[in-house]
């Protein structure tokens, strides 16, 4: 006799008081604030101590930017978080389901748009298209013209470089291609358009601000996603996993940009280009309270992480349910994932505006004070030269190295990926020399980077010789070695940094007698990990 089978019992729900509710979400939130805290206050404090105890100028603002960058933290604990639980459990998925549903070219097709989307998506992107109010149009009109009137090809030109990168990475990781026939070819490309570039005043002007671009790109948002696309798609092919398949798509991803900026500048040159929009006079009645309303940054901040981020989450939502015709699991955490990175996005973005930009802009308006005379204040006033000029020079010097330094060590992705560096050497190359190589390296090209300013050099006299040392370097490397340090130069331009020394190079050019613009400081401290970590490198595998 056969009894039918009893229905499976519903788990139990687990009822919590609404205190103890509280207190779980209040210790979860707080160790998620802990972690994005020493990513943002020692080089805040740094930068309000050299203003403060060097220069000797109190920060002005300092409750309201200090209160702006209360929501930088914030921000970035939400959209981290958010990452976490939504976009990246979506990229994961659609990695590992992308092979089984659809062709090769499905595959790189969605990594293309996929890369295209991430860009859009970065906190940093925003960086670009409000450092346009700092360049002066009628000395660089080119440059401003791409700032301004054409802001939306330039973030396009940065997308579209990030999105072919992605499609190169992905063929990488399935066909097991060494990285050196990759980054050799992009560097001289690079380089070539750069000396191009140099032939005309007004084209010299975007050579710095195409190799900023670099690494504006490898962002929080970017680099998670493509990876854990390239990790899902190994995987799902069943393709072996050295450790070392996820490195060197950050590094293509820092290089594609530079040459897609350079084109489109370039391009615009020889084919004619509108001028910079001019700044209409405010009318004697006044602006409508509307306008006023549409201005407001907060208003700015939400319709610009808006369109940032829910076109990417509509894109992932489309490919998963159309063309894997598979429901979304956990749902309701992905919803939440999202609403946190757009919220996250918003603050960050409101922090951006009204704490790290002005910050940045302020103390690099300064520096040139330590060495020359300059106008500064509200009215503007004459202040400098603090130190005399040779001494000034010295200390403006190092004041770039200790920024480059401490920012560095303060990344949590170079935390993360020390770690992984020391497990795929089995120990060759410790965590600690990883982490003081490349900030020493970063250190270094800020420092080389206010030299350029200083003395109004040419960046392509910076680059060229230190890319060409790459070269060899690269050559007699591993693969792994090149793989590390290639991608150390991505992990450092993190969504603090990139903001705060792209306002102190436009401040600081700005000031100095004779400097057009200030860009070219971030590629300056990009290239110097690189030389780093490649020459320690081969120290340490001679020793091995």
């Amino acid at each position: 006799m056969s009894f039918p089978a009893s229905p499976p019992a519903t788990p139990e729900r687990i009822r919590v008081r609404r205190i103890h509710a509280v207190r779980i979400l209040a210790d979860y939130f707080g160790r998620k604030l802990r972690e994005q805290v020493p990513s943002v206050l020692p080089i805040v404090v740094y930068l309000f101590l050299f203003q403060w105890a060097v220069l000797g100028v109190p920060v002005a603002r300092a409750g309201a930017i200090g209160a702006a960058l209360s929501l930088v933290i914030v921000g970035l604990m939400f959209f981290m978080e958010g990452l976490r639980l939504g976009l990246m459990p979506l990229g994961e998925t659609i990695g590992h389901r992308l092979p089984v549903k659809a062709s090769a070219g499905g595959i790189l097709g969605f990594a293309f748009l996929l890369g295209i989307g991430a860009t859009l998506a970065e906190p940093a992107i925003g960086v670009l298209k409000s450092a346009g109010a700092n360049v002066r149009p009628g000395e660089a009109p080119l440059l401003a013209a791409m700032l301004t009137r054409y802001s939306g090809a330039l973030v396009g030109a940065v997308g579209l470089g990030v999105g072919v990168a992605a499609v190169l990475g992905i063929l990488r990781f399935l066909r097991g291609f060494s990285l050196k026939p990759f980054v050799i070819p992009l560097v001289l490309i690079a380089l070539g358009l750069s000396a191009w570039a140099m032939q005309h005043p007004d084209t010299a002007a975007i050579v710095g601000l195409a190799w900023d671009s670099g690494g504006v790109t490898t962002g929080p948002v970017t680099v998670p996603l493509v990876l854990a696309l390239g990790a899902g798609v190994c995987l799902a092919l069943g393709q072996s996993n050295t450790g070392m398949s996820g490195f060197g798509i950050v590094t293509l991803a820092s290089l594609l940009p530079i040459v897609t900026v350079l084109g489109l500048g370039l391009y615009l040159h020889h084919t004619g280009y509108e001028p910079a929009l001019a700044q209409l006079a405010e009318p004697a009645g006044g602006t409508s309270l509307f306008a006023q309303l549409l201005a407001s940054p907060l208003v700015q901040a939400v319709v610009g992480s808006a369109q940032a981020i829910l076109p990417l989450c509509a894109f992932l939502f489309v490919v998963q349910l159309v063309l894997l015709r598979e429901r979304l699991a956990h749902a309701d955490e992905i919803a939440l994932g999202i609403a946190f990175t757009l919220a996250g996005m918003i603050l960050f973005s409101l922090g951006l505006l009204q704490g790290l930009s002005p910050l940045g802009l302020q103390v690099g308006s300064l520096v040139p004070g330590t060495f020359s005379e300059i106008a500064a204040g509200q009215p503007p006033q004459p202040f400098g030269p603090l130190f005399g000029y040779a001494g000034g020079v010295a200390v403006t010097v190092l004041f770039a190295f200790f920024l480059g330094y401490g920012a560095t060590l303060a990344e949590p992705a170079l935390n993360t990926m020390a770690v992984q560096v020391e497990e795929i050497t089995v120990g060759a190359f410790p965590k600690p020399l990883l982490m003081h190589s490349v900030a020493a390296g970063v250190g270094l090209g800020l420092a080389a980077g206010v030299i350029k300013l200083v003395f109004n050099l040419p960046l392509l006299y910076l680059l060229a010789p230190a890319y060409l040392i790459l070269i060899p370097l690269t050559l007699f490397s591993t693969e792994e070695f090149v793989n590390v340090a290639w991608d150390g130069a991505g992990v450092t331009t993190g969504p603090i940094t990139v903001p705060l020394v792209i306002a102190v190079g436009l401040s600081l050019g700005g000031n100095v007698p004779g400097v057009v613009e200030g860009f070219g400081m971030l590629a300056a401290a990009s290239v110097g990990p690189i030389l780093s970590v490649l020459t320690v490198g081969l120290i340490v595998g001679r020793r091995r």
